[in-house]
């Protein structure tokens, strides 16, 4: 069983598991728009922004794509602020 420290919220109380995530990315760049399609084409795109503007694309090692609401910035400082 996996404990909470193991899970980083990414906003409005939607997790996902640490040990997952690969990279957390700017969605405005070219290369991330054509990797959100490619994940909404294939049924691997999750959107956890509650109808928000997306801020972050986080992208796991099951080659999931994570939609948040929140600044990549700030999910970084939530996965440090675990390690500590």
């Amino acid at each position: 069983m996996l404990s909470n420290k193991h899970f980083i919220n990414i906003g409005y109380n939607n997790v996902i598991v640490l040990k997952r995530v690969i990279a957390i990315v700017n969605p405005d760049a070219a290369p991330v728009k054509r990797l959100k399609e490619e994940a909404r084409r294939l049924n691997k795109l999750i959107d956890a922004t509650n109808g928000r503007r997306t801020r972050a694309v986080i992208i796991t090692d099951s080659d999931h794509v994570v939609l948040s609401s929140i600044q990549p910035e700030t999910v970084a400082q939530r996965i440090e602020d675990r390690d500590e």
